[in-house]
């Protein structure tokens, strides 16, 4: 058969001839002694590293087995490894990346920064114009305050929610990830901070509506991804978000929209796409050009608790919170870069792209499928719906690393994971590339996939 993109697809069916027992575990270990052995440097600088880090690197998500690549450089969309090997990277330092590498305009902002001076201890001009940028893109955000990273801006999010409403009890949901020490892939982690959290399902209306007046007298606030990110690129309905703010505000409890990487969705986050507006919104990743950054902000009355003029305000200390360097980057990148026409068109664009992944998938009946909206998506190995976390975990693990392997043979940087975040610097011809690389994989994958016992 024929695809909708012009490339010949043989249809995965139960009548292909049966592969050896485990051909796909086979497949997965032939894969990574594969990479092994092309990757000798980046092996023995992860070997070297161990002796000073933990598992030689300092960031848990970017270690997988046998060991990770280690980059070199980078320049617009591509990215370059210790042993010479060129990709296109797909990742975008997972949603962070959005304008590429050593994109010109944010490289003269900072440099212009450092020739100003960098560490001086006061105000600067460039902190207020950030704000007015972001506040100007987020109705919701009357007032602002920045951090080093999107989880300190989640934690202060939720001290402001907890002081102002004076209770403890947070709503999150399973799945989510809300920073190092908030996170909830599968229920929660042994160093998330000591919060008195309630754990809700993903997209389930009854059920959350049901916790919620279960505990109105005592919930400080719900905390909830718009779409889960690194949970798999998981949308949240429209209606289930909607129902929240009707049922925080019915409750008196603080509704905070974790938008770290969804409001790269549209010029004001995905809750300017479906027109609900959060007490308390969290930003990071690319609004500072790159950047290490962090805010949160909202309503002018809980924002106000962290106004030093007032009585009995919360303390926010940070050296860095105003740093020069992400303060400039993110007053060029919002204001000359990532416009509100370029974050049209760049969703649109993934958008358009994932619809195309989706197609090729489908006509070769292969159980994969791309979820996501705008310029972020993420790999699903099954065919059945995936609504929330638990459908999520039902997948099988090995599919996705044997096409993670075999994207990265071919010269596609994406996480582990399978997760996608488009920069600006990904073109038409680039994600050619991606739709190739993946009919490849299905074409060369095939009798595997036919093979997959259904998920869930």
């Amino acid at each position: 058969m024929r695809s909708a993109d012009g490339i010949h697809l043989s249809r995965m069916t139960s009548a292909a001839s049966p592969p050896p027992p485990d051909a796909l575990g086979a497949a997965v270990q032939s894969a990574r002694t594969a990479y092994a052995a092309a990757n000798p440097a980046s092996r023995q600088q992860i070997s070297d590293a161990s002796a000073f880090l933990p598992g030689g690197n300092t960031r848990s998500v970017l270690h997988y087995a046998p060991f990770p690549l280690v980059m070199e450089r980078g320049a617009d969309c591509r990215l370059w490894d210790l042993d010479g090997h060129e990709y296109l990277d797909f990742l975008g330092e997972f949603t962070a990346g959005l304008y590429g590498h050593s994109n010109d305009i944010l490289r003269g902002a900072v440099s212009a920064a450092l020739a100003n001076g960098v560490n001086m201890g006061a105000p600067g001009r460039m902190e207020a114009e950030l704000g007015r940028l972001i506040c100007g893109r987020f109705p919701s955000i009357e007032l602002v305050r920045f951090t080093n990273s999107g989880t300190e801006a989640n934690l202060l999010a939720l001290a402001a929610a907890t002081t102002f409403t004076r209770r403890r009890k947070i709503l999150v949901f399973t799945g989510a990830y809300h920073g190092g020490v908030l996170a909830f892939a599968r229920g929660g982690s042994p160093v998330n901070v000591p919060h008195d959290f309630l754990l809700g399902t993903y997209n389930d209306l009854p059920g959350t509506q049901a916790l919620i007046d279960a505990h109105r007298d005592g919930l400080a606030a719900i905390l909830i991804e718009p779409m889960l990110g690194s949970g798999g690129c998981i949308p949240a309905d429209a209606e289930f978000l909607a129902m929240l703010r009707r049922e925080a505000t019915a409750v008196g409890a603080v509704l905070i929209f974790d938008e770290v990487m969804t409001s790269r969705l549209s010029a004001g986050g995905r809750q300017g796409l479906i027109n609900v507006r959060p007490d308390l919104t969290v930003l990071g990743k690319y609004i500072g050009g790159g950047m290490s950054i962090g805010a949160f902000g909202g309503r002018r009355d809980i924002m106000s608790q962290f106004d030093p003029e007032q009585p009995h305000s919360l303390a926010h200390a940070g050296t860095f919170n105003n740093n020069a360097l992400s303060m400039a980057a993110g007053v060029a990148a919002l204001s000359q870069v990532f416009t509100p026409a370029a974050a049209q068109a760049l969703n649109a664009r993934g958008d358009a792209l994932r619809e195309r992944l989706n197609r090729l998938s489908r006509e070769a009946g292969a159980p994969l499928q791309w979820l996501g909206l705008g310029s972020l998506m993420s790999l699903h190995c099954t065919s059945k719906p995936v609504r929330s976390s638990a459908d999520a975990a039902q997948e099988d693990a090995r599919l996705k690393e044997l096409f993670f392997f075999d994207l990265l043979r071919q010269g596609i940087f994406l996480a582990r994971r399978g997760f996608v975040a488009l920069s600006l610097c990904i073109g038409d011809t680039e994600c050619e590339r991606l739709l190739t690389a993946v009919r490849t994989f299905l074409s060369e994958r095939r009798d595997l996939m036919s093979r997959t016992p259904p998920t869930g």
